[in-house]
């Protein structure tokens, strides 16, 4: 399986998430608490070193996002029309263990989750709770 073929129920798997289509960007865009922890794209020939991949772009924390590049040159770059500081753009099709990128994604989430205010953090954790009580 790919990582096209299960990131974005598991983008959509996580507490609060939703998504929608940015057209003019040609961005499908995930989101918790209206902030945006995840995009994927495909940037087009004038973007030169994103050029054609299928990219999902992530928050990451500064230091480990130097790391990651340092590790997957080819397959972790800076996050694309973002912060470079603080996003990523991982190519899914590149040497990045599912794993890893699970692991990305989460982290991502989990950025801006912590950034939401605490009422809208308690309302996303609570229909949480409630809608696994129902299931």
């Amino acid at each position: 399986m790919t990582a096209h073929e299960w990131l974005d129920a598991y983008l959509l798997g996580l507490p609060g998430a939703t998504t929608d289509y940015k057209v003019e960007w040609e961005w499908q865009r995930y989101q918790v608490g209206g902030k945006m922890f995840a995009a994927t794209m495909q940037p087009g020939p004038q973007h030169h070193e994103y050029a054609g991949r299928r990219l999902v772009s992530l928050k990451c924390d500064p230091a480990w996002a130097e790391q990651l590049r340092a590790e997957h040159p080819d397959d972790v770059l800076p996050g694309f029309y973002a912060d470079k500081r603080h996003w990523i753009s991982v190519d899914p099709d590149g040497d990045v263990p599912e794993d890893l990128l699970r692991e990305l994604c989460g982290h991502s989430y989990n950025l801006v989750f912590a950034k939401l205010t605490k009422k809208m953090q308690r309302e996303i954790t609570e229909q949480r709770a409630a809608s696994q009580r129902q299931g």
